[in-house]
């Protein structure tokens, strides 16, 4: 029998997982979830559940969904991925992560089967939150997808409501070269009948998705022109990512209630306000120190890393520190036109396989006209910069969810 630590190495080190390798990880099919899950008797039929897709804001947008329906009464699971300290962040009932023991005991006892069918990392992490939240009797859970949607591991479930919530370039060598490519796949969410609940698109995607929400007979809710919430509500989560993503929520607990899913106005006002605090929610435009003010965030596409720049320069700073790391799977030169050149750049790579050798990051970075140094790790990276940083000044932590993950003060 493998103890915890053993457990996660097996996980980590015997299976294809897309965090470290990239691509060779993601799978074509649903068709070694679908076996794992049946020899465990199918734990996703056994509760409710939302499924969330969308290139940006999935993760905000699930945590606050998480957040209301525990906020009314309900107990919730949460499924998220990637993780960012702990593998059991990925796994929560009520804003409580998954215990040590149930994942020993889930891939020791179903080892044989592992070992049999062969899936990847997130393909067997699925499978073990379905039977979690069925062993713990949720009463609903909010699923965010991995990767996609048509083909992500998590879509064998047929949920009450789907969502998605942006669409933009990202992760082309698997979902597709447009936003119409991109937005079929993420549009494999949509069950017959289901309602679906989308942000703002570009209307080349909402086509897509609107052609795919009339063959299922799926209601379409699309943003509208009212966004008197937005601004009425207190939150412990960014104010930034609380008016990024509030439309969406809004409009999907709407539809939760006319399915029967009693949410009132003071549950939801609760849930938005304690979000980070119910769900446990990190990295996203999250601060982590006051002097010097020091934030970090996840974002890493074109479209993400925009938004950030258009918020770091709505903030007053006497100088910009910008601890920055990327994959090598990622085109940073679509990245590094988009980033602040007046700024001190503290360039480093994350301790994945995945990550880009910091050598090359600093020399492809000089060639855009952003100037810095190299660090080999991500600590470095950040301790020199809270030394040069003066309490007037900014830093900011980003370019890779690996790099945010690797940060002490998370």
């Amino acid at each position: 029998m493998m103890n915890y630590q053993e457990v996660l190495d097996f996980l980590y080190t015997q299976l294809p997982m897309y965090q470290r390798v990239g691509k060779v990880a993601f799978k074509k099919d649903l068709t070694n979830t679908l076996r794992l899950s049946d020899r465990l008797d199918n734990p996703h039929k056994k509760f409710k559940s939302i499924h969330i897709a969308g290139t940006n804001g999935k993760g905000s947008t699930s945590h606050m969904l998480a957040s209301v329906l525990q906020s009314a009464g309900y107990k919730v699971g949460l499924y998220t991925s990637p993780h960012l300290r702990s593998f059991k962040e990925r796994i929560r009932v009520n804003g409580q992560e998954v215990k040590e023991s149930f994942v020993s005991d889930f891939v020791n006892n179903h080892k044989e089967s592992i070992e049999e069918i062969a899936p990847s990392f997130f393909e067997i992490t699925v499978v073990m939150a379905f039977e979690y939240f069925a062993k713990e009797r949720v009463d609903i859970a909010v699923i965010e997808t991995g990767l996609g949607g048509r083909l992500d591991s998590t879509n064998i479930i047929r949920p009450e409501l789907s969502v998605i919530t942006s669409i933009s370039l990202d992760h082309q060598d698997m979902l597709g070269n447009t936003l119409s490519d991109i937005a079929r796949e993420k549009a494999g969410i949509i069950k017959q009948h289901v309602p679906i609940v989308v942000g703002k698109l570009p209307f080349e995607a909402l086509k897509e998705i609107r052609i795919v929400a009339k063959e299922k007979r799926a209601f379409l809710s699309e943003p509208g022109l009212k966004k008197e919430h937005s601004l009425q509500l207190i939150s412990d989560l960014s104010p930034e990512v609380l008016r990024l993503n509030l439309d969406t929520v809004v409009r999907a607990v709407g539809l939760l209630n006319e399915n029967g899913i009693a949410i009132s106005e003071s549950n939801f006002r609760d849930g938005i306000k304690h979000v980070v605090s119910k769900t446990g929610l990190k990295g996203r435009w999250q601060t982590l120190r006051d002097s010097p003010l020091t934030i970090c965030d996840v974002g890493h596409n074109e479209e993400a890393v925009s938004w950030l720049m258009h918020q770091i320069r709505q903030i007053q700073y006497n100088k910009l520190h910008m601890v920055w790391g990327a994959v090598s799977d990622k085109s940073v030169e679509k990245i590094f036109p988009l980033l602040i050149k007046d700024c001190e750049y503290y360039f480093c790579a994350a301790n994945v396989p995945r990550a880009m050798k910091v050598e090359k990051l600093t020399s492809t970075a000089k060639e855009f006209g952003l100037s810095g140094k190299a660090y080999h790790s991500v600590d470095n990276a950040y301790q020199t910069a809270l030394k040069e940083a003066s309490d007037g000044d900014l830093i900011f932590i980003g370019g890779s969810t690996f790099v945010v993950a690797e940060l002490k003060d998370l």
